[in-house]
């Protein structure tokens, strides 16, 4: 008896994901288990179902494609379909089993198919370090959390911590712990807003209030949450070309 191959449909237009499955109808051993039309179903659709195969939309309201697949960790299993250039070429960066540039052919989707089915069980590269390579900046951090899914602005962090294989990201009074390091984080954020002031400390610089100097050779960040963040020596200096 053949396997299925369980594939799950994400698409924001009815239209797109109604031709991904007449097309998925000359594939006998594929079995549609679900389509999603926006990103937040789709997170929650890929942790409960765990399809073999994902045709994935990058351009989606609420959440983007590479925002589902930072979410749910999927490494692996996964066909990009866009309708940008720009876009496809990043499904590229991130490995992805392919991409569909839209409008695409049968005969395109087919290949596409075959390609996600010799890779089945393959994983990809660490998905936050390929999302470092991807070159905007977060606008935006997502932490999913027992079910929850926290949506945090950029401009209302105020500072990021260090917590061993963690970071701890505070924003307008309260803390969000993540599973990722310092430095990705820090490779994702805009430079122009973002500061490494220490080793375990990463400054948004619109939150600094001022800065005490402790001894000599020392200074501190104080902040307007009324937070006091501890400055080394190499921070002092990234931290001038801003000051």
């Amino acid at each position: 008896m053949t396997k299925m191959v369980r594939t799950l449909i994400v698409d924001d237009e009815a239209l797109a994901r109604r031709l991904s499955k007449e097309y998925l109808r000359q594939h006998q051993d594929i079995e549609i288990i679900g389509e999603c039309d926006n990103g937040f179903d789709a997170v929650q659709a890929i942790s409960d179902l765990q399809p073999d195969i994902i045709l994935l939309d990058i351009q989606m309201p609420k959440l983007s494609g590479l925002e589902v697949l930072e979410l749910t960790k999927r490494s692996h299993g996964v066909i990009f379909t866009t309708a940008f250039d720009q876009f496809a070429l990043k499904a590229f960066d991130l490995h992805a089993v392919d991409y569909l540039l839209k409008p695409f052919s049968q005969a395109r989707f087919n290949e596409a198919i075959f390609k996600a089915r010799t890779t089945l069980g393959k994983n990809l590269a660490n998905v936050d370090n390929l999302l470092a390579q991807v070159n905007e900046k977060l606008s935006r951090i997502l932490v999913r959390d027992r079910g929850q899914i926290f949506v945090i602005p950029t401009e209302k962090i105020d500072y990021i911590e260090a917590q061993d294989d963690y970071i701890q990201i505070y924003t307008e009074g309260r803390s969000i712990m993540k599973t990722q390091s310092l430095s990705n984080i820090e490779s994702q954020l805009d430079a122009s807003h973002f500061v490494r002031i220490h080793r375990s400390y990463l400054l948004r610089v619109g939150a600094l209030k001022c800065l005490e100097r402790i001894n000599k050779d020392s200074q501190m960040a104080v902040l307007h949450s009324g937070a006091q963040l501890p400055i080394s020596r190499s921070g002092s200096e990234r931290l001038k070309a801003f000051l």
